[in-house]
C-alpha cells in the first residue's frame, strides 16, 4: 500500500523558496500533502495542484482578534486542511475539539498531532482526517520514531483502532517501511525534505 505523505514546511522555507519546493514535490507526486505558513498558502495553492494545509488555525471568531488566523480566512485563500496540536504549537483538548467543529462546517480537513497513545485516543473521538503520532522528544532529531519507538507504533496500531500516520525523525525508506509494517498508514516529514539540497532526490530515496 502506498503511504500517505505529509510534508511540513515549518518555517524552513518561505516565499519563492517555498513555492519552488512545492513545485518540486508536485512533480514527484501531486498527492503529497504540504503544510505551509499562512503567508505562502495562497501562492502554493494557486501555482500547484498539491493538497495545501495551513500549519495552524485559531478558534477565534471573525472580529477583534489581531494576529490570529480563522479557519474561514484560511479556507478562503486556498487551504484545504489545517494542522492542529503540533508539538511546537500545542492546544488544549477543548480548543482542538471546537476548532475541528468549525473546520468541519467549512469542509476544511484536519491533521491532528498526538504525542502519545492517551492523547491519540482522545483525538480519535474527534474523527480527524489524519491523526499523526509524533513523540515530541524525537521531532527534528537524529533518530526516527521507527527506530527509537517501534514497540510504541505497534502498540498504537493494536490499541487505537483508527488509521494513523507517524512522524519525527523519518529520514529514509527503511524508516518508512518499518512504520508501515507496524501499522501506520503513512508518514509525516519535515527537515528530510525541506533542508535537502535536492528535494526530488530526497523524496525518491525516502519513498522509492
Amino acid at each position: 500500500m502506498k503511504p500517505i505523505v505529509i510534508i511540513n514546511f515549518k518555517t524552513y522555507k518561505s516565499g519563492k523558496d517555498a513555492v519552488s519546493l512545492a513545485k518540486q514535490i508536485e512533480k514527484f507526486d501531486k498527492n503529497i500533502i504540504v503544510g505551509v505558513q499562512a503567508t505562502d498558502l495562497h501562492s502554493i495553492y494557486s501555482l500547484t495542484s498539491l493538497n495545501v494545509f495551513i500549519q495552524h488555525v485559531d478558534l477565534c471568531e471573525p472580529g477583534r482578534n489581531t494576529g490570529f488566523i480563522t479557519p474561514e480566512a484560511a479556507y478562503a485563500i486556498g487551504a484545504r486542511g489545517a494542522f492542529l496540536n503540533h508539538s511546537e504549537h500545542k492546544l488544549s483538548f477543548d480548543v482542538i475539539k471546537n476548532t475541528v467543529t468549525r473546520c468541519k462546517k467549512l469542509k476544511l480537513k484536519t491533521a491532528i498531532f498526538a504525542s502519545n497513545l492517551k492523547e491519540a485516543k482522545k483525538i480519535k473521538s474527534l474523527k480527524p482526517d489524519y491523526l499523526i503520532y509524533e513523540p515530541p522528544e524525537l521531532v527534528a532529531g537524529n533518530i526516527s520514531v521507527s527506530k527509537a519507538k517501534p514497540d510504541l507504533i505497534k502498540k498504537i496500531s493494536k490499541n487505537l483502532k483508527y488509521d494513523f500516520i507517524v512522524g519525527a525523525g523519518i529520514k529514509n525508506k527503511e524508516d518508512v517501511d518499518i512504520a508501515m509494517r507496524l501499522g501506520a498508514k503513512g508518514i509525516a516529514v519535515s527537515s528530510a525534505i525541506t533542508k535537502a539540497r535536492n528535494p526530488k532526490k530526497a523524496l525518491k530515496e525516502l519513498l522509492g
